[in-house]
Order: structure tokens, then C-alpha cells, then sequence
């Protein structure tokens, strides 16, 4: 397995360590509901070493991004971060990825972990069938860090270590500055449904931001957090993750990326998407929580009035909520909030009711 720059660390502090796409990942260190609620209520710290970064660059970066993503990146400007779509030629998810303009024809992209090396690849295919002579393609993830910190308070943690004012970066935002004296971009975004930042710098220097903001953030309760965490507070906040809601056979309108694509510029996977439009869809992702007794998994079988329709993408207790929620493809006729569904757990079928998204929102 692969390691992050960060791995004796979570050694050192007893995480769990689990096969993660072949990466060696922390999955707790000490309880999920622990570092969950840590994160909700105060701040959690995320080691996301593993996620993809790929630079490009070059006189027609911006037209082969375009082509390529199916968010319009038009009047996109350098300190603006953008959620993007690349798609294969049916109009199914390949990624979902996050497009920073670094300056004039210059852009970071940050791809999922498990699928970095296939967007480097289906990039530089478009590169040379569509002739984009001028650009480069560069894959800087390793030596790039990543460090996601999360949680109410981590804009009074960071603030000690980064002489900006962060209460002036806006949301979707980033920023070019220095985290406890060592160069950094940060971006103000993330997936826990709480207020965060985002934290890029030199892979060789990420160890010393982990323990500067752990450090900083003792007293305000932070904590590190791992996978565990990481996957019931992007479920309560109702976002996707790439292999279980999305993945090549996906399309973006079957999901909640119908926002982030622009059918009035060209991209890659527009003319299937403008067909499946006029045939219509056949599912459609949905929120539920359970109204019986048990805990949805991945793969569950759905079920209404004895039929089955569709399946479970992903489940869990909701430490927030203290109830079982989850995501489910079904048809487009059962979508409606209220709809009462059955799910299929350990031969038995369990009753659940479809809800609107997000299951938890933060108060601003």
C-alpha cells in the first residue's frame, strides 16, 4: 500500500490504519462518533495526502479545460475555486474535480485519489487528438500535501498561524499565503457541511502544518479525524462520493451535478447527455432515513409496494441526526419527499421514507 507523508503520525497517535484504494489511510484513532462530533461542534483535522493534484498549463489550458469539464470556466479568475465535471463521451462521471485558476493560463485541478491516474490520462488523450499543442499536463501530486481542517471553529485555529485575515475569504474562495511560515494556497470549502479550509503546501512540509495545527487547535478541541468520520459527515451533509453514487456509468443529471453542467458550451459527453435528456431518465438519486429498526448498506436492495426499484449507494447511523439515513437510485416516480420505501436488510425489509438533501445543515 502507499503512504501519505503523514503516516508515522497517525501511527504515533494509535489511528487505525485500513487499505484505502491501496493507500494506507487512518480510518480512526480513536472512536467514528468521537472524531464525528468533534468535527460538528468544534474542529476535526483531515490527512487528504491522497487526493490527486494535476497541473496545467499553457496558452490553451483554458480551451482544453473547457472541452474538457462540464462547468463553464468562463470568468473563472485566480483566487476563485470552481466544482467541475469531467465525463466520458456517454456523459458518465469520470470524476468530480475542483478547478483553482493558479494565474494566466496556469490551473490546479484536484482529482479523487482513486482516480487520479485515469484523469491524467484521459487529460493528455485530449491533449493530443484535439491538438492542444500548447499545454501541459503535469501530475504534481507527489509532491503536493493536503490537509483538510473542518469544524466551526477552525477559522479561529488557523487564524494564529496565517496573517491574512480569513474572515474576509469568502466561500468557494482561496488564497496564496503562508500556514505557520510555510508557503500554502487554502481554499475555504469542504465536504463536512461545516465551515473549513482546505490546506495545500510542499509534501515535505505537511508534517509540520499537522503538528503546528494540531498543536494551535488543542485548546480550541481539535482533533484528528479519520476515513470513518470523514464518511458520515459528507453523508449528513448529503454529497457524493466517487464510487459509490458516481462512477463511469453515472450521469449528472441522474445525481445533484445537473448545476455544474453548462449545456450551452461545448464539453466532452454534451451530445449523450442531450440525448438521454430527450429519452429521460430512469433514476434519479435520493435521500432516506430510516422509519424502522436497522442501517442501510451499500448494495441493499429498495424496494416499493413489493417491487424491487432501485438500490442503496450508501447508509448509516447519523450521529447528528440519531437516526439511520442513506442515498438510493430509484425511479423518478418514487423521488418525491414522503415517499415510504423498503429496504431490503439481512432478508428482512425494513421501512425508510425519501427526504429532501441535505439531512444536515449548518446554521449561518
Amino acid at each position: 500500500m502507499k503512504k501519505t507523508a503523514l503516516y508515522e503520525r497517525h501511527a504515533l497517535l494509535g489511528g487505525t490504519i485500513v487499505d484505502f484504494g491501496d493507500w494506507a489511510m487512518p480510518v480512526q484513532y480513536t472512536k467514528v462518533i468521537e472524531e464525528h462530533n468533534a468535527t460538528r461542534h468544534r474542529a476535526g483535522l483531515f490527512d487528504i495526502c491522497h487526493m490527486g493534484e494535476i497541473e496545467i498549463k499553457g496558452r490553451q489550458a483554458f480551451d482544453l479545460l473547457q472541452l474538457a469539464l462540464s462547468r463553464n470556466l468562463q470568468n473563472q479568475y485566480p483566487g476563485q475555486m470552481k466544482l467541475g465535471l469531467l465525463l466520458n463521451a456517454q456523459g458518465g462521471i469520470m470524476d468530480d474535480v475542483t478547478v483553482y485558476p493558479l494565474k494566466e493560463d496556469a490551473y490546479l485541478l484536484v482529482t479523487n485519489a482513486a482516480t487520479k491516474d485515469r484523469d491524467y490520462q484521459w487529460l493528455q488523450k485530449i491533449k493530443q487528438e484535439k491538438g492542444f499543442d500548447e499545454v501541459s499536463i503535469m501530475d504534481i501530486s507527489d509532491r503536493t500535501g493536503k490537509l483538510d481542517l473542518q469544524g466551526p471553529v477552525s477559522e479561529a485555529i488557523l487564524q494564529k498561524v496565517v496573517p491574512e485575515p480569513l474572515n474576509e475569504l469568502k466561500y468557494y474562495h482561496a488564497l496564496h499565503t503562508s500556514v505557520s511560515s510555510i508557503p500554502a494556497m487554502i481554499s475555504r470549502s469542504g465536504y463536512t457541511g461545516e465551515d473549513g479550509f482546505e490546506i495545500y503546501a510542499a509534501a515535505e512540509k505537511i508534517g509540520n502544518l499537522w503538528d503546528d495545527l494540531l498543536d494551535v487547535g488543542g485548546s480550541y478541541g481539535l482533533r484528528p479525524v479519520g476515513l470513518g468520520a470523514r464518511d458520515t459527515l459528507r453523508l449528513e451533509a448529503g454529497l457524493m462520493l466517487n464510487g459509490a453514487e458516481m462512477d463511469e456509468t453515472v450521469t449528472p443529471y441522474e445525481v445533484v451535478y445537473g448545476w455544474i453542467t453548462n449545456m450551452e458550451k461545448g464539453f466532452i459527453g454534451k451530445a449523450a447527455l442531450e440525448q438521454l435528456k430527450r429519452e429521460g431518465f430512469n433514476r434519479k438519486l435520493v435521500g432516506f432515513t430510516m422509519t424502522d429498526r436497522g442501517i442501510a448498506r451499500h448494495g441493499y436492495k429498495v424496494f416499493m409496494e413489493g417491487q424491487k426499484v432501485g438500490y442503496v449507494t450508501s447508509g448509516t447511523f447519523s450521529p447528528t441526526l440519531g437516526k439511520a439515513i442513506g442515498l438510493a437510485f430509484v425511479p423518478p416516480v418514487c423521488q418525491e419527499p414522503g415517499t415510504v420505501i423498503e429496504i431490503e436488510i439481512r432478508n428482512n425489509r425494513a421501512k425508510a421514507r425519501i427526504v429532501s438533501l441535505p439531512f444536515y445543515k449548518r446554521k449561518r
